[in-house]
């Protein structure tokens, strides 16, 4: 027992280095895309250290292009499938230039049974030229507005994405990131922020998203 002990942590040992040595920003992170372990390469995308970016969440250091990607993500992990998925990205970078890549998704686990981890890749492919540079975000995503409008109307979880053609799990999780962007505590706070941000049109029934400029 003690031999297949020291084994395993000569192997461990071996694995870290190269995780650590590997050019390409590479992280592990929990089901959630809590950063557990960073390797200096992605550490160094955002000027700190490894340990510095433990509990960020990828999905806030890299603004994915579109939300269905990620929602794709979401119903693989459920379902248990273990390919990769890949998302389009773009991020300020610690230097200030705003570049753009791809970022894949390996669930990873112990046992065929569950996916415990993310192992999350990024390739960078470029920098954004000035020209392409876009409008500041709006507070919400039209698929993020659509959900609050639902909500708003008084639709449940499930009816909301029925409406958006979401899973549940998706729109939870676009409510999850609203929550943490606005600092709001509940749902009926996310609507109320949802008005005085100008997410939703003010005075009409039924609740309507406000269109993007």
């Amino acid at each position: 027992m003690d031999l297949v002990r020291g084994d395993a942590v000569v192997w461990r040992n071996r694995a870290m280095l190269l995780f650590d040595r590997i050019p390409m920003p590479i992280a592990v992170c929990d089901v959630y895309g809590a950063v557990v372990l960073a390797n200096p390469a992605m550490a160094g995308e955002w000027g700190t250290t490894p340990s510095g970016l433990r509990g960020r969440n990828v999905l806030d250091l890299f603004r994915p292009q579109e939300a269905t990607q990620v929602e794709r993500i979401a119903q693989a992990l459920r379902l248990r499938h273990r390919s990769r998925y890949p998302v389009s990205v773009r991020w300020d970078a610690a230097d200030g230039v705003r570049r753009h890549g791809e970022l894949t998704a390996d669930p990873v686990s112990d046992s065929a049974e569950a996916s415990t981890a993310l192992l999350v890749l990024v390739r960078v492919l470029g920098e954004v030229p000035a020209v392409a540079e876009e409008r500041p975000e709006p507070p919400a995503s039209a698929a993020e507005a659509g959900i609050l409008a639902l909500l708003a109307g008084g639709a449940t979880t499930a009816r909301a994405a029925r409406e958006t053609g979401l899973t549940v799990d998706g729109v939870n999780y676009h409510l999850r990131r609203l929550s943490l962007r606005w600092g709001a505590a509940n749902r009926t706070e996310l609507v109320a922020r949802a008005y005085a941000l100008g997410v939703l049109a003010p005075g009409v029934w039924p609740p309507t998203a406000v269109p993007a400029p």
